[in-house]
């Protein structure tokens, strides 16, 4: 299931708009993760407990 997020691409140096999926890391915290539309880098956005 991906949904459409905001997140930070750190090598086109901007904020885009991605679609990822919702993964659990090792600590617990829920994040999205996907790939960036313009120049495919692995995007990631932590997301609040909510």
């Amino acid at each position: 299931m991906a949904d459409s997020y905001n997140g930070y691409c750190v090598k086109c140096k901007e904020k885009r708009d991605f679609d990822g999926e919702v993964k659990v890391s090792e600590s617990g915290r829920r994040m999205a993760q996907g790939t960036c539309p313009v120049c495919g880098t692995k995007m990631n956005r932590i997301l609040g407990k909510a």
